[in-house]
């Protein structure tokens, strides 16, 4: 029986035809991988997704949470799903070896992931913020940060976090008030309060490892003043054993319409809860060099952003094959052209407006999958680049796609769930099927590590402009790539390459124009239509990638591909069209809105 989750068939598609993961092998940090290791990692994962983490997913979004003044409880089958995943090494499996991780290309790691984000995002979330929190200390913490706080982590015994927001700044961390004092042994004490901490309290590993951001007193004002903090839940002793409870306090738990069985919190630092040694405040110790906080933080950012990308693709995904499934089975109607009210009933399937809504889902999940992967695989060339060229234009090309890989799926994978609803009918919306869940669940991701709208003022106000548009040069000359490789292929392909040709060329000078005229204010006024035109400009780009993969292959699952890909090249791409029109008027719309005239 095929499964809902994902589809395994597509991931070895895009894994092994198209980005040919197999070739990595021959860097020499994946050396002693293989096919048949990979292979193996996908099938680990899906098996514990389908084991473990996909049975309580309903269970723990009716009971989430709850915290009575001392301790947090959380349904016992999120633990045992944890203790799974880590039992089977998979938190450290894009890791180096040294750290006691797999070293597996990120490419393998983002695909097996992807199992448990469709099975249960909640869940999942957990060990997801804790290998971006260990990738953020083995890159920039000391040895002995590594040994007293990764190394754990990779182990399943601690977990991580990563802590940001405040209530008086949201996402404008200039305004951050959280301040850290120094103290004469080269720790430091923080006090403040921080919002929205995703696992930032629970009974599910020994310790919790808090990445703070918080400024020093006398440093520079606004963001250039932030500094990062390790703040565990628990001190860690020289010999790795655990110490004394440290000054991070629980205030509450945020109660949230999606994502609900990982707990959101309030913690307080330095309220006097605890005191260690009996001194105020909660110990951090400094990660790096002062002030420098911001930088290293976006490391894990950047990498939870593509973490939220792939969540959001895979409750897109797996709420596509559910309505899919459910279009397959369910019997209602007739054709429109019959006239015997006596004929047996159709499955829904075969209705041409569920048909295209079944199209829409599978071109936006799958398109959505092959950027996230495409994403992943930038990382693992940057981590191995044979040559200064090759680095330069990996990183330059995960720059600018990042916004696009997280806000993207964000926004039309949600859009997926909807339609999901929708294929099901009156049935989609009660609480008996999974779909009205996997759609209160991602209308968190448009929101979560970033706004769209922060998103696309880093796009258009940062990464198309950065080291004089090297970027979006390197990204177009991708795209030309792929475009003078489908015109060469001639026929359906050079149709498609011709029409994306043309939106990729507008998109580029639009882009120019906008910039040209000199009002800056006008140029980002409506960034967040630049991003989605943008973001169409690249799933379709990924879409004709996808079709020159597919070239020539005979069968049902390659031409689904072929089909999906002509629904994207004719019912979405034309949508930037008026889009691109209007982000070259400079329309001041916006602009001009007065507060009172709401």
């Amino acid at each position: 029986m095929k499964s809902t989750l994902l589809s395994r068939r597509d991931l070895d598609f895009l894994l092994f035809d198209w980005l040919r993961i197999d070739e990595l092998t021959r860097r020499g940090r994946f050396a002693e991988h293989s096919r048949e290791t990979f292979s193996d990692t996908l099938d680990l994962c899906e098996q514990l997704a389908t084991r473990y983490f996909a049975p309580h997913n309903k269970q723990s979004d009716a009971h989430e949470p709850t915290f009575d003044g001392t301790k947090v409880t959380i349904i016992g089958e999120v633990k045992e799903a944890l203790a799974a995943c880590a039992d089977a090494e998979l938190i450290g499996m894009a890791m180096d070896y040294d750290l006691g991780g797999a070293q597996l290309p990120a490419t393998v790691a983002q695909a097996g992931f992807a199992w448990l984000f469709a099975a249960n995002v909640s869940t999942a979330g957990y060990p997801m913020l804790t290998m971006a929190n260990a990738n953020l200390l083995a890159r920039f913490g000391s040895e002995e940060q590594i040994a007293a706080f990764v190394k754990p982590m990779l182990a399943g015994r601690f977990f991580g976090t990563m802590c940001l927001s405040e209530t008086q700044a949201g996402s404008s961390l200039a305004d951050i008030t959280t301040r850290a004092e120094p103290r004469a042994d080269g720790t430091f004490r923080l006090f403040g309060s921080k919002m929205w901490i995703s696992g930032g309290e629970h009974e599910l590993s020994e310790n919790i490892v808090h990445l703070v951001l918080a400024k020093i007193p006398g440093g520079p004002a606004g963001t250039k003043g932030i500094s990062l903090f390790i703040v565990p839940k628990y001190l860690v002793e020289r010999d790795g054993a655990l110490g004394e409870r440290n000054d991070v306090v629980l205030a509450g738990l945020n109660h949230k319409m999606g994502y609900r069985g990982i707990t959101n919190t309030v913690l307080n630092f330095g309220e006097g809860g605890h005191r260690p040694g009996g001194e105020p405040g909660a110990v951090g110790y400094l990660v790096g060099s002062e002030h420098r906080g911001l930088s290293y933080m976006f490391h894990m950012m950047n990498e939870a952003r593509l973490g939220v990308g792939m969540g959001a693709i895979a409750l897109g995904y797996t709420g596509y094959l559910k309505s899919l499934d459910y279009a397959r089975s369910r019997p209602q109607g007739r054709p429109v052209t019959a006239k015997d009210p006596a004929a047996p009933q159709i499955p829904i399937v075969e209705h041409a407006d569920v048909k295209r809504m079944l199209l829409a889902q599978k071109s936006y999940v799958e398109g959505a999958l092959a950027l996230a992967l495409y994403c992943a695989r930038l990382v693992d060339i940057s981590h191995t680049a044979e040559s200064d060229q090759e680095l330069e234009h990996a990183t330059a090309l995960l720059d600018i796609l990042t916004p696009i890989a997280k806000s993207w799926p964000s926004q039309w994978c949600l859009a997926a769930n909807d339609l999901a609803i929708q294929v099901h009918g009156g049935y989609g919306y009660t609480r008996e099927y999974d779909v009205e869940q996997h759609y209160r669940d991602n209308r968190l991701n448009p929101i979560h590590e970033g706004t769209h709208g922060i998103q696309s003022l880093d796009l258009l106000g940062r990464k198309v402009v950065q080291h004089n548009g090297a970027s979006l040069s390197a990204l177009h000359r991708a795209m030309t790539d792929t475009i003078t490789a489908a015109r060469q292929a001639g026929g359906e392909s050079a149709h498609l390459a011709a029409q994306l040709d043309a939106v990729v060329q507008r998109l580029v000078a639009v882009t120019g124009s906008m910039f040209a005229a000199g009002d800056l204010d006008a140029a980002l006024a409506n960034s967040a239509i630049y991003l989605e035109a943008f973001g169409h400009v690249a799933i379709a780009w990924m879409w004709l990638e996808q079709l020159r993969a597919a070239a020539g292959r005979a069968g049902d699952f390659f031409e689904g591909k072929r089909q999906a890909a002509r629904y994207f090249f004719r019912y979405e791409l034309p949508k930037t069209g008026p889009q691109l029109d209007l982000l070259e008027s400079l329309d001041r719309t916006t602009l001009q809105m007065r507060p009172e005239w709401f």
